[in-house]
């Protein structure tokens, strides 16, 4: 499979720990969020977290984000307008090394109550080709660890594993109770049906996934490490984990190798993004091509309407590409 592990492990706890402190800190976090209707005012900086924050925050919370629909989140600019948008917000949720502009932002605007979604899970380093040797995961193993961005070349897709997704949940579930104590019973309760339901994407994916007839897929952008991890698959990125990377040919041959030696049948592109490279390699090595989404956002052309549907769009498409034994 595709995976290297190079940061040590942690407990999760310690992780929701560390984001409840920082919330907690700053005298102006408190039940009354600075939105006129009194509701906290969270800025999510992409969709992933949007939908985690929407999820969690009920009926409690005004959701905005930094992404607009249709916009690649590893492409955005931050405009001014949008730095004064996070120094009023209550709570910020980022995923700090995914998006440069946003982790400039977040420093500059002064804004004390952050949460950075990368401490509340353990990123990884995964690497274009899934065909190299890795340690595996251990069964039950908390996940939690904070850490450095950017050092090892981490990749930040972490929200594509329903696992660490459901970490992420937990951590800033716990964090929002601490700042807005008068309604934790609340987020508590919407963190747990949250749960609830990625522990069930996680079944599906498991039981869908278990016994096919081909382990290997290949995807424009290699997105989809953790997933690949946690279901046992392999990963073949014909770009790296940024998706406007340009594959050198050496890589386009040997994507036709181990297409040829794995059995592959398709290659999988995604909406905010160019399929030109993906239908190249498909016409050179005779495959189909069919949508893999990464999930960076939801438009009209995604195959699906949220999270969930999205995601169990993605299992569907895996199982047809994969096929079963």
């Amino acid at each position: 499979m595709n995976v290297r592990r190079l940061i040590p492990t942690a407990a999760l706890a310690g992780a929701v720990a560390l984001a409840g402190a920082a919330l907690t800190a700053c005298s102006g976090a408190s039940a009354a969020g600075t939105d006129k209707d009194g509701k906290l005012g969270v800025t999510a900086s992409f969709y992933p977290l949007q939908f985690l924050a929407e999820q969690i925050g009920g009926d409690h919370v005004k959701v905005s984000t930094l992404t607009k629909p249709g916009v690649e989140p590893h492409d955005l600019e931050i405009t001014p307008k949008q730095t004064a948008q996070l120094a009023d917000s209550d709570v910020v949720l980022y995923l700090k090394g995914l998006q440069p502009a946003v982790d400039k932002a977040v420093a500059q605007s002064g804004v004390k109550n952050t949460v950075d979604a990368a401490t509340l899970t353990k990123l990884e380093t995964h690497s274009a080709s899934g065909h190299e040797d890795h340690d595996h995961a251990v069964e039950g193993e908390p996940e939690g660890a904070h850490h450095d961005h950017g050092e090892s070349g981490e990749d930040p897709h972490v929200w594509l594993d329903p696992v660490k997704y459901a970490e992420i949940a937990k951590g800033f579930g716990a964090s929002l109770e601490k700042t807005d104590p008068g309604h934790a019973a609340n987020y508590r309760k919407n963190t747990d049906a949250l749960l609830a339901k990625l522990a069930a994407l996680d079944t599906e994916f498991k039981d869908g996934l278990k016994n096919p007839a081909s382990r290997t897929f290949i995807t424009t952008h290699s997105a989809f490490g953790y997933l690949a991890e946690r279901y046992g698959l392999d990963q073949e990125g014909i770009s790296g984990v940024d998706p406007e990377s340009e594959p050198s040919p050496a890589r386009m041959k040997e994507l036709q190798a181990v297409a040829k030696k794995d059995n592959v049948t398709t290659v999988f592109f995604e909406t905010l993004a160019s399929d030109k490279t993906a239908k190249s390699l498909a016409r050179d090595t005779g495959l189909t091509t069919d949508v893999l989404d990464p999930l960076e956002g939801i438009t009209a052309a995604s195959q699906g309407a949220d999270y969930f549907e999205v995601m169990r769009s993605n299992l569907k498409n895996l199982q047809k590409a994969l096929g079963s034994k």
